[in-house]
């Protein structure tokens, strides 16, 4: 049997896992060798491995997360109002599962969006689509969209989207347009997916910030209700560092 040729094979097939599991056997001593069922168990849970790898590499290229933050660098103390088993609480992704919201508040340099891109950067390991949006550049995107004819294309690209991050809700004023805009965005992911929403007006002014009393009843029953709400307090992080 020709082991180069075997190699190649695997390569040609993109199989990238087997390929290093099995050139990792040809290296053992005839004693060393495993057996035909472990051999076949090893082959198929590296080229797993390597598939998850490449995905969640791939989605976290998509998403577009401002930070690259990790759950085990948030910091976490009865002071902050966010302690670790707090943290426990969200950090496997379930409420995702259960399509609820987070809606995280915070006076400005608390890490509001540090957490939400954690949060994001887990959900893209455990295989969901999520894609990051500063509410601003979310602003651009619908006006740019409706402008050149992709905003049909963008709206069902974020209703197949597990977990959508909104950063920085309550920075800038709506119109009517946006209102409208995030309205269906919402409508689309009510248990469907799941929304991160990080503010630093508190849960209670939003109604007030969206302005049209109308439109704000909707858009906040669609995201408030079914929702896990996080306050974070104390002095800026930023001024810590």
């Amino acid at each position: 049997m020709n082991t180069q040729i075997t190699l190649e094979n695997f390569n040609n097939l993109k199989l990238k896992g087997m390929s290093k599991v099995y050139n990792s056997v040809l290296s053992m001593s005839p004693h060393q060798l495993p057996g035909l069922h472990e051999f076949a168990a090893r082959l198929t849970e590296a080229e797993i491995q390597e598939k998850n790898e490449k995905k969640t590499s791939m989605y976290l290229k998509t998403s577009k997360l401002r930070y690259n933050a990790l759950l085990e660098h948030v910091y976490c103390n009865v002071q902050r109002n966010f302690t670790k088993d707090n943290l426990l609480q969200i950090a496997d992704c379930s409420f995702i599962e259960r399509t609820e919201n987070v809606l995280i508040t915070g006076a400005t340099g608390c890490g509001k969006s540090y957490l939400a891109c954690a949060l994001g950067r887990a959900a893209c390991s455990l295989g969901y689509k999520t894609l990051y949006f500063g509410m601003p550049r979310l602003f651009e995107k619908i006006t740019q969209a409706k402008l050149d004819g992709t905003y049909i294309k963008f709206i069902n690209q974020l209703e197949k989207t597990n977990l959508i991050i909104l950063d920085d809700f309550g920075l800038q004023p709506l119109t009517q347009d946006i209102r409208l805009t995030l309205l269906q965005i919402l409508e689309d992911s009510y248990q469907k997916n799941s929304i991160i929403v990080t503010s630093q007006l508190p849960v209670s002014m939003w109604h007030q910030y969206i302005g049209d009393v109308t439109l704000a009843d909707a858009i906040l029953d669609r995201l408030v209700v079914n929702s896990s709400r996080i306050e974070l307090k104390g002095d800026s992080l930023r001024k810590k560092k």
